[in-house]
């Protein structure tokens, strides 16, 4: 018995020396074929450029030189069939962007939760459905892309990214939000198209520092006044069962059913009202007297003289710029014009993807925004408040 006991565990040596020639064999195999580089990809290689696009080479396994390029500062590895990348991935420290859209990954690389230095990471269309804790240590990230994923719920996970300002979600499988949600005070775009919300999540009205907000492509039938969300500047609700557009700013594009109409109509408000004004202070003008400003918001860089009298903000725009007062939602307020923004940075195209100067794009049937870490351009106004008093009035009268 203790011969053949011998002799069995000599045969469980020999089947396992066997198994790990088999494993260097398949690995050398697997290097022999990474050797036969596509065409182009050797160039690149060798370039010496801190950016490196990958992206549909048909890339099973990420080539291992690539984690030798210490200059590596962007690596671009989309729309290849990477189910994982190596672990040597770390030694890149100096990567601020790394793209792995349209892959085959099932979970994060945990190699890439040691990248603390990257900003912006995209890992879109491919097959996650959770995001692993040590997401957490990417302290420094600003922009995050999972959208076309199978998130169920929202990964809590991201709650420990302070800097993290534009959050890419759209296209998963959510049906609610965290009550808690409102704890990503950094956050200012949020895309949640094409989920599975059938009423408006209330936790958003307390998102008081969003400025994109993307819900198209739900099934929500009715939306609360906006109002509230102070700094928001795009909404997107298009394809989604309801009658009206929501309430909201008067800086707010609408993009959805009936925003159209609803812009042009304020739009041609603030146009009476700038004529009703102007007419107003011309027959003022005409007979001699000064006109009465109570309590401006005086535009330094558009003053004009009227008979020696200060009128500011071509005189009618004056009290259409005066901010609404907290909650109120009257159905008389008048809406002011949009804000258009400017700006050219990330283009996103699914047949090559290009990203440029790095940063976000929102698309939907009728709209599109681009703009660099969610700043926009707007009319360059200093303004100072000025509050004539009675008093004073009476002095320069006399």
């Amino acid at each position: 018995m203790g011969n053949s006991s011998r002799k069995g565990e000599g045969e469980e040596e020999e089947e396992k020396d066997g198994e790990e020639a088999e494993i260097t064999k398949k690995k050398k195999q697997e290097e022999e074929v990474e050797d036969e580089l596509p065409l182009g990809v050797e160039e690149l290689l060798e370039s010496g450029d801190p950016v490196l696009d990958l992206s549909y080479r048909k890339f099973k396994r990420l080539p291992s030189r690539v984690c030798g390029l210490m200059h590596l500062e962007k690596l671009y590895v989309c729309g290849n069939s990477l189910r994982t990348l190596p672990d040597s991935i770390t030694q890149l420290h100096g990567l601020r962007i790394l793209a792995l859209d349209f892959n085959k990954m099932e979970d994060v690389p945990l190699a890439i939760c040691q990248l603390t230095n990257l900003t912006r990471l995209y890992l879109g269309s491919n097959r996650l459905m959770s995001l692993p804790p040590e997401m957490t240590n990417l302290r420094s990230l600003r922009c995050l892309w999972v959208e076309s994923n199978y998130f169920q719920r929202f990964p809590r996970e991201l709650y420990d990214l302070p800097n993290l300002k534009s959050l890419q979600i759209g296209d998963n499988r959510m049906k609610t939000l965290p009550p808690d949600l409102s704890r990503m005070e950094a956050l200012r775009g949020l895309w949640l198209y094409g989920n599975r919300f059938q009423t408006f999540p209330k936790v958003l009205l307390r998102m008081e520092g969003l400025e994109i907000l993307d819900l198209d492509r739900n099934k929500i039938s009715e939306f609360p006044s906006l109002k509230c969300l102070r700094a928001l500047r795009l909404f997107s609700y298009d394809h989604n069962p309801v009658k009206d557009p929501p309430k909201v700013g008067p800086e707010v594009l609408l993009v959805g059913e009936g925003a159209a109409e609803f812009m042009e109509e304020r739009e041609a408000m603030k146009e009476r009202r700038r004529k009703a004004a102007e007419k107003e202070a011309e027959e003022s003008a005409l007979a001699g007297e000064e006109p009465v400003i109570h309590g401006i918001l005086k535009n330094s860089s558009s003053n004009r003289t009227t008979n020696g009298a200060v009128v500011t903000l071509e005189d009618a725009d004056i009290r259409e710029e005066e901010p609404l007062a907290r909650g109120e939602e009257e159905e008389g307020d008048v809406e002011l014009p949009v804000i258009e923004y400017d700006g050219a940075e990330l283009e996103y195209d699914e047949d090559g993807v290009e990203y440029e100067t790095e940063e976000l794009i929102c698309e939907g049937e009728g709209f599109e925004y681009e703009g660099e870490e969610l700043e926009y351009e707007r009319a360059q106004m200093d303004y100072e408040y000025e509050e004539l008093q009675d008093t004073e009035r009476q002095d320069e009268g006399a």
